[in-house]
């Protein structure tokens, strides 16, 4: 493996072909400088088989600012595109053309207003708006889609797993299952949305954050080829960690041999002045194992220490562990309520490969030129009429109720103050009959969501730590209607336009047609 690969994953050439070709198009026809606007947002909340989510949560921009720092066109990257070639064998990409990216292109020659990491978002709403050249606005829209939709999904699934756990304890277990370097992107997108910890020890490390991990089954696999047991490898575990010993007690019989086993070892850590951590289950049936070991751990004087689940769950698993301790857990002495707050989870698999939908849908649209000083919007027609543009020059809202709930993101053009609209008229992005009227006295407040990032080139954004996105984002699922927050069949949060934004698309699409037809 070429020792590149990161570098080359990371800078000027992590973009699709066609933005390069597109860039040198608009450079020979002179119209590479002229200014641009793009949004970045998602179509649909991801898809789970059953249900759809009702919210995302946010995650990237750090990543995204992170990777336009590396974003230069050096000797390596021109040498290599000089070296394409057409069909015909000419050189692909011009020398004139060349000599401009290595040395006027810079992919911070932009405005960037984004959504702060940690916020809940819904489909259609500006995440980030990105205003620039052309060429530089085509060359940054795939490494910005790449490095914000993933992490996006990933943020959006710890969050649903968070929450199907009751806010208990949740470790991401991802990274042997994880597509290569996303590893490290998905972790930090996992801390964001709902993880409290992960096991990948470079990930913690870069974030801040200690790693967490106990034993798997080989170390006992290990002693019991050596003929000394399971009961050796947790002593031995425990002579090693005694103010962290968690075992995995499942590698022969949990019930029969690893629980026994592992409350012989914490009571010999008691007897020394330590305090056992825990035991994991990994197999088997987790609930009734879970409450099978409770009894077990609270008759020997350990009501307290942790139960760790892990194997392929998700938030649908999790959701049926709770519910079968809550119908069965009583018949076996075990408080329901005290198990499920001893439980903590780590989820690998289906939290890093967001197992259930796979992808974000998240698009970059040309929505605005600059022309005249003065942004002219553009639009794109679909058959789909859900696929169709929201055009201009725009800004964000999210309007509260009465009750301080989140009612609605409120999407208008730039020049428009909706905090004393009465009525505030929401208008549905494609249904001509469907909209509503909000008096003052049933709006609690209204908050603008883009904030700047990129100013004429410059960053005036400090990016907030993994923490205060935290706090971020248990306020705004908190400010959520309980039915958009439900796991299983959430009500649709209603994304709205503004009246002049709805009349501006509407006259915009009549006259598109119009043209076409003449």
């Amino acid at each position: 493996m070429k020792p590149e690969l990161i570098k080359h994953a990371s800078g000027a050439l992590m973009t699709d072909q066609y933005q390069l070709t597109m860039a040198q198009l608009y450079f020979r026809m002179g119209m590479h400088e002229t200014r641009g606007q793009f949004d970045h947002f998602y179509r649909s909340n991801p898809d789970y088989g059953i249900h759809k989510a009702g919210y995302c949560i946010n995650a990237g921009l750090e990543t995204v600012l992170q990777w336009l720092d590396q974003v230069v066109f050096g000797d390596e990257e021109i040498q290599y595109l000089r070296g394409q070639k057409t069909s015909t064998g000419r050189q692909l990409f011009g020398d004139d053309f060349l000599g401009w990216l290595k040395t006027d292109f810079n992919a911070k020659a932009i405005n960037l207003f984004a959504m702060p990491e940690g916020r809940v978002i819904h489909p259609n709403v500006p995440i980030h708006v990105v205003e620039g050249p052309l060429a530089v606005g085509q060359i940054i829209e795939t490494g910005l889609l790449n490095n914000a939709n993933y992490q996006i999904l990933i943020a959006t699934k710890a969050a649903r797993i968070k929450q199907s756990a009751r806010g208990q304890q949740l470790m991401e277990f991802g990274l042997r299952r994880a597509q290569g370097l996303g590893a490290i992107t998905g972790a930090r997108a996992a801390l964001i949305g709902g993880a409290d910890f992960s096991s990948n020890v470079g990930a913690s490390h870069i974030f801040g954050f200690p790693p967490k991990g106990t034993h798997a089954h080989s170390m006992v696999q290990v002693f019991m080829g050596m003929g000394a047991g399971e009961l050796a490898a947790f002593q031995a575990y425990a002579d090693v960690y005694p103010d962290d010993c968690l075992l995995l007690v499942d590698t022969i019989d949990t019930i029969e041999s690893g629980v026994p086993n592992a409350i012989r070892v914490f009571e010999d850590l008691r007897r020394k002045g330590h305090q056992p951590v825990g035991i994991r289950l990994d197999s088997g049936d987790l609930a009734h194992l879970s409450i099978l070991s409770a009894k077990m751990l609270n008759d020997a004087g350990f009501p307290e220490v942790s139960i760790v689940l892990s194997n392929d769950l998700d938030e649908l698993v999790i959701w049926q562990i709770i519910t079968q301790i809550q119908e069965e857990a009583e018949r076996y002495g075990v408080d329901p309520d005290k198990l499920i707050k001893r439980l903590v989870y780590g989820v690998g698999t289906h939290l890093i490969t967001s197992t259930g939908d796979s992808a974000l849908d998240g698009v970059y649209k040309l929505v605005a030129i600059c022309q005249d000083d003065e942004w002219v919007p553009t639009l794109k027609i679909s058959e789909n009429v859900d696929k169709t543009l929201n055009p201009g020059n725009k800004r964000v809202w999210r309007v509260y109720d009465s009750r301080g709930k989140a009612t609605a993101d409120l999407i208008t053009l730039h020049g428009e103050d909706v905090q004393q609209a009465s009525p505030l008229i929401l208008r549905h992005p494609t249904m001509a009959s469907k909209h509503r009227s909000l008096e003052q006295d049933e709006i609690d407040h209204v908050e603008k969501l883009l904030v700047p990032v990129i100013l004429d080139g410059e960053v005036v954004y400090d990016c907030p730590s993994i923490e205060d996105m935290r706090v971020v984002r248990d306020r705004d699922i908190d400010h959520l209607d309980p039915g958009v927050r439900r796991i299983m069949n959430p009500h649709i949060y209603h994304v709205s336009l503004s009246q002049k934004l709805w009349d501006l698309k509407q006259s915009l699409i009549k006259k598109v047609r119009d043209q076409n037809m003449a």
